[in-house]
């Protein structure tokens, strides 16, 4: 675990009388710190296998410390990566560190607050820091980050954004693949059929309707993977009748696409077996 600024570290600070006898800059100095805690060699080849590093990432890893995910991610993979970190000390390390493995010219480290810094490059985030810390900077992951993005933290989640994947060596390790953005209206052309989508989204977790002609269809296994996603739509001969069961007409049609912008564009797949057929659907935001 490394060095960040910002209101989490807060909690780390000695009683509340020490402070009145410290120096000022000593006093600021504390409530940058977070104790820093190296990583496990074995954690970190974890991590990097959960997040499916290869050689066309980029990582980046928030609160480096001594720089080894970095490096071993340069070394390994050959790939580009940039640590950022607010203590000083650790930068250095972390530098000559990436010397000693001749990954120099892969491996860059900046003294950075990463409350600011620029990572929207990354195709791969890491990160050990606490989990008041993953909360404040969930919103620029988001944010910044493009869908398909991996993320993986050592020992602290994000609250009620579920992990896509979690993984146990002694630690926990999360995985998220960040989701693209579809909340709203959409309208949607599959075969001879055209219909209104409203879709709700909770990260990576998506519910929903959809108006056909005068007929109401459910949503239910909806979800997204980075920009793929998928769900299912039943709806019956007539009225507002969702049951999932194949009776009276009724048919399960399961979408599956790929979301670019304020397009989504994939296959519809209805019925199993030899009753199975696929046509192309098309979606665009309404």
């Amino acid at each position: 675990m490394a060095s960040v600024s910002g209101a989490a570290s807060r909690a780390l600070l000695l009683p509340a009388l020490l402070p009145a006898l410290l120096p000022a800059r000593a006093l600021a100095q504390q409530r940058f710190d977070v104790p820093y805690v190296p990583t496990r060699q074995l954690v970190v080849d974890e991590m990097l296998r959960l997040a499916g590093v290869d050689g066309s990432d980029f990582l980046i890893d928030l609160g480096s410390g001594d720089g080894r995910i970095v490096v071993t991610a340069a070394r390994e993979f050959g790939i580009r990566g940039i640590g950022f970190d607010i203590d000083p000390q650790r930068v250095a390390e972390a530098r000559a560190n990436a010397r000693a493995a001749r990954v120099q010219d892969l491996a860059e480290f900046r003294q950075e607050n990463i409350f600011t810094a620029d990572f929207s490059r990354a195709t791969v985030v890491t990160m050990y820091l606490l989990t008041a810390v993953n909360l404040r900077l969930r919103p620029k992951l988001l944010a910044d980050l493009k869908p398909g993005t991996r993320v993986v933290s050592h020992d602290f989640h994000m609250d009620d954004w579920e992990p896509d994947r979690r993984l146990v060596v002694g630690k926990t390790l999360y995985l998220w693949v960040i989701p693209a953005r579809v909340e709203g209206r959409w309208r949607v052309d599959a075969g001879d059929r055209a219909f209104d989508l409203a879709l709700r989204q909770h990260f990576q977790k998506l519910e929903g309707s959809a108006a056909v002609g005068r007929r109401t269809a459910r949503l239910w296994d909806g979800r997204l993977e980075g920009a793929r996603i998928g769900f299912t739509l039943t709806y019956g001969p007539g009225g507002d009748d969702t049951r999932l069961e194949n009776d009276d007409g009724e048919r399960a049609h399961r979408f599956d696409g790929r979301v670019e912008g304020d397009t989504i564009a994939g296959l519809v797949t209805v019925g199993i077996g030899r009753s199975r057929r696929q046509m192309p659907f098309r979606a665009v935001r309404a």
